[in-house]
């Protein structure tokens, strides 16, 4: 059985280095990409995604720091790992290429060996981190991740990517904040409106330092509402329903309703004839049912 040969783009302005990054890459078991300036790599990326790009930091027109800020910045390559080369060994340099989202560098001249052995470690974490990314795709969950440091989303499951371009523009100013460090999983972030229907969003945990991991769900309805649109019940006889599937009897709705037990059972008669309901058991098991589904 063969293999898919993972991809690397590399982009250097230097056609010497190209050619010998393309034979080497090539013999270490890889499809290579050549692109000989930023805006070359951008047509390239446009068609293919690669799995790994090797960015060289000095180039004319876009140099290797605007590369690696517009791959951020773009959903469908924000993904890809990138390895900043750079004959500048000024610690501010490579601080300002992790900033603008590199993941690993190595400085020029370098030894192949060293360059393949960063190569094959950021593609195993990105592979793993797509297999993960993959799982929640299929599971339908709406989860993404939020980068802090360059405050964008960093990647998310189609159904949240549903929801998130329906939210506010300034959401994520809000949730980018230092305070988020010190909130524990679970931490209830805030409310917020999407298609008329209240949402919440969740801390779950964190990808790494700089990435946070967040869940957004909605806000489920008071129980008696869910009842009430459900069965097509008025609000009242939701009310008594809803207390039929906590046990309740007749005289104890009533009490809690303030009401007469007359009452009650004129309210309880007429949900049975709406729903369809035998008696109390199947009431009561049919509301429990849809309580669940619509926690």
């Amino acid at each position: 059985m063969t293999t898919e040969r993972p991809t690397i783009l590399v982009i250097d302005d230097d056609p010497a280095a190209l050619g010998m990054m393309d034979a080497a890459l090539d013999e270490a078991g890889f499809t290579v990409l050549l692109a000989q300036s930023g805006a070359a790599a951008f047509a390239i990326m446009a068609h293919r995604r690669p799995d790994l790009a090797l960015v060289d930091a000095m180039m004319p027109g876009m140099d290797g720091w605007e590369v690696c800020a517009r791959m951020a910045a773009e959903p469908e390559l924000a993904a890809v790992p990138v390895i900043f080369m750079t004959g500048l060994t000024e610690i501010e340099h490579v601080l300002r290429a992790f900033d603008v989202g590199a993941q690993d560098y190595v400085t020029k001249p370098f030894h192949f060996d060293e360059v393949l052995a960063r190569i094959r470690v950021r593609l195993a974490a990105s592979q793993q981190v797509r297999a993960a990314h993959a799982a929640l795709d299929r599971a339908g969950r709406y989860l993404f991740g939020l980068d802090m440091q360059r405050r964008q989303i960093a990647w998310s499951t189609p159904q949240a990517a549903e929801r998130l371009a329906l939210m506010p523009v300034d959401l994520f100013d809000e949730l980018a904040t230092p305070d988020l460090d010190d909130l524990a999983p679970g931490t209830l972030l805030g409310h917020w409106v999407v298609e008329d229907t209240p949402h919440k969003i969740l801390l779950v945990g964190r990808e790494g330092p700089e990435i946070l991991l967040l869940k957004i769900a909605p806000v489920p309805a008071a129980p008696e509402i869910v009842l009430q649109k459900e069965l097509g019940l008025s609000a009242r006889e939701a009310e008594v329903l809803l207390w039929i599937s906590r046990g309740k009897s007749s005289r104890d709705i009533a009490d809690i309703l303030k009401v007469s037990s007359r009452t009650i059972d004129k309210h309880t008669e007429q949900l049975y004839n709406k729903a369809g309901f035998s008696g109390r058991a199947a009431a009561a098991a049919t509301a429990s049912r849809l309580l669940r589904e619509n926690e």
